[in-house]
């Protein structure tokens, strides 16, 4: 090939190369944008509050011994059903049986003491009279009628004290008799065992404090959930609020509960002060059990039946839109050019501005103000500006890349819990 056809055909090659861009770049700027729409709809809006918190039983109690010794019997297990006075575990009674004979043996002394000063003062007083007769008839000395009456005063007061050892022995015989009726334990409240720590022949002391044998939920079918709330959203939560809870055994379900209480006491951890909330829970199911972790979202508003959009529809932003531009042509989220009776209107029922696009006719979005109320992260309520049935872009597909703005009313935080909602429509 000669030098003067290879400059041919590379003068050729430019132009085409050129025309091959230049329809590439002509089909790339024709390829229309595809916008995601939603159509505004009408649903529940709830506003919650997240925490996390532990399932427990209402009521759980911890059955200890009041006495030492070797456990002989078992009749309860882990998840047995117990009723209020079932016997559960025995100890080892032969020692406790010994005591109460001794009580018993030293009770019986105490009362032949009694007997026996009894017949001391019916003496003494005899003696006693007899002396002051002839003490009247001056044939003893008075020296003798004081020593009469005070042998006599002596068998009076030994008598009291031997009546007083009788009430000793009494109560000791009691106490023994107590102590051998703590060997044979049993269940305080109807329920169900959810800890067993002994086993039989095993030796529980008692020294210092109660050793706890078992642990019994009382009713499995009424639970409780002890959420942990953040010192921010506290003021938020009352008695009497709505809560749904998520628990991992069962992702694909929702349970329901009610505020019960918020108690004043606070909890610091990490310099991080949360205040228990305790929210009941119905189980009657009996799926619930007692130390799963539940994952809480206290509703503190709900609009009902509100004009809603999803949040989407207003973090969406189109390539090239500046707020600012629109700012500076006197427009505003919050009602359009000026400010007109009807958006002061909807600044006084509340709520906050915000800006949604809808399609032209010509298929390119259009900037459209709104005010908008409660959100869930899911859907924010429509206060002004749209009405049902609208439609709203959420969403672009093609050569412009939109941008997503942290609006006012879309939550942007992926860890907020959000409580589960209908499907759009």
């Amino acid at each position: 090939m000669t030098l003067t056809r290879r400059r041919s055909l590379w003068f050729l090659a430019v132009p085409l190369a050129l025309v091959a861009a230049g329809s590439m770049a002509i089909r790339a700027r024709g390829a229309a944008t595809q916008y995601t729409t939603v159509t505004v709809d009408r649903g529940d809006v709830a506003e919650v509050v997240g925490a996390t918190g532990v399932l427990q039983a209402m009521i759980t109690v911890q059955v200890g011994s009041q006495v030492s010794g070797t456990i002989s019997q078992l009749f309860a297990d882990f998840n047995s059903t117990v009723r209020k006075g079932d016997v559960i575990a025995k100890l080892e009674p032969s020692a406790f049986l010994a005591r109460v004979s001794q009580a018993e043996a030293n009770l019986a002394a105490a009362r032949a003491n009694v007997a026996k000063s009894q017949a001391a003062i019916d003496d003494a007083k005899q003696k006693y009279e007899r002396a002051r007769e002839l003490s009247a008839s001056q044939l003893v000395a008075p020296s003798d009628l004081e020593s009469a009456r005070a042998t006599y005063q002596g068998a009076v007061a030994q008598h009291r004290a031997n009546e007083a050892a009788v009430q000793q022995a009494e109560a000791a015989l009691n106490q023994a008799r107590v102590d051998l009726d703590h060997t044979v334990i049993t269940a305080p409240v109807d329920g169900v065992v959810l800890a067993r720590n002994v086993d039989i022949g095993q030796t529980v002391a008692a020294s210092f404090q109660a050793p706890v044998l078992f642990v019994i939920a009382n009713d499995l079918k009424k639970m409780q959930v002890n959420a942990s709330i953040d010192e921010a959203d506290i003021g938020r939560v009352h008695p009497g609020q709505e809560a749904a809870f998520s628990v991992d055994a069962f992702a694909d379900r929702t349970f329901e509960g009610r505020v019960e209480q918020v108690r004043l006491q606070p909890q610091t951890t990490q310099n991080v002060v949360t205040y228990n909330t305790i929210i009941s829970v119905d189980n009657e199911s009996q799926r619930l059990m007692p130390g799963m972790t539940a994952t809480v979202s206290v509703v503190v508003r709900k609009a009902e039946n509100a004009l809603r959009v999803p949040s989407a529809a207003l973090r969406f932003r189109p390539e090239g839109f500046e707020e600012a531009r629109m700012a500076s042509r006197g427009e505003s989220a919050a009602g359009g050019r000026g400010r007109s009776a009807e958006g002061r209107g909807a600044k006084d029922r509340g709520g906050h501005p915000g800006l949604v696009f809808q399609l032209t006719p010509g298929g390119e979005p259009e900037a459209h103000p709104v005010r908008v109320g409660l959100s869930d992260g899911r859907y924010v309520e429509v206060l002004e500006g749209l009405e049902e049935g609208a439609t709203v872009v959420t969403g672009a597909d093609g050569a412009a890349s939109p941008r997503v703005a942290a609006s006012a009313g879309g939550s942007t935080n992926p860890f907020q819990p959000t409580r589960p909602q209908p499907r759009a429509r």
